[in-house]
């Protein structure tokens, strides 16, 4: 186990060695997450495994963290607690991604050393929601509450029939 997780890795190598990481990785570190994100404060937890079942190399594990997103109704913050099991079957080529086993997502090494944090980051990517939002019904912030009410009752009048008009005209037609 390292105190200290290293940038790059080579999982083929780790697989056959049985090898073991454990650390944390900054947030501010993962740069295709940051639009996503309301700050980039904190920390990924990390603790993978690699391995080899047969002719399957393998990374079992977990990542744990809480991301800050942005709301995409009032564009504050939202706290997203993140606890994911990560399950990669190592292949070199498409062919062996197809013949994965189910529950193994595939990563896909062309070269020896892949970026540990490209890994992290795109389960990351894959697990938080495309637009992300409170449980509660928010509105944008700047809104205060007499334009919130008179926006509410605007919704709620009938609108005048944009025909009504013409029945008007029918009507002196038929004297």
């Amino acid at each position: 186990m390292l105190d200290r997780l290293p940038e790059y890795i080579d999982p083929l190598h780790l697989a056959d060695k049985r090898g073991e990481l454990k650390g944390q990785i900054p947030i501010c570190n993962l740069d295709r997450l940051a639009d996503m994100l309301f700050n980039d404060e904190g920390t990924i937890s990390v603790d993978l495994f690699f391995g080899r079942e047969g002719r399957l190399a393998k990374i079992e594990g977990k990542i744990e963290t809480v991301l800050q997103l942005k709301c995409q109704n009032c564009l504050q913050a939202v706290e997203w607690p993140v606890s994911n099991e990560v399950k990669l079957g190592i292949v070199t080529s498409i062919d062996q991604a197809n013949r994965l086993p189910e529950d193994y997502e595939p990563l896909l090494v062309e070269e020896g050393k892949v970026p540990l944090k490209g890994i992290v980051e795109d389960e990351l990517l894959l697990i938080i929601p495309a637009f992300p939002k409170h449980q509660h019904n928010c509105l944008a912030p700047n809104l205060d509450n007499k334009k919130v009410d008179s926006l509410l009752n605007n919704e709620q009048s009938p609108k005048e029939n944009p025909f009504s008009i013409l029945a008007k005209l029918k009507n002196i037609g038929d004297l």
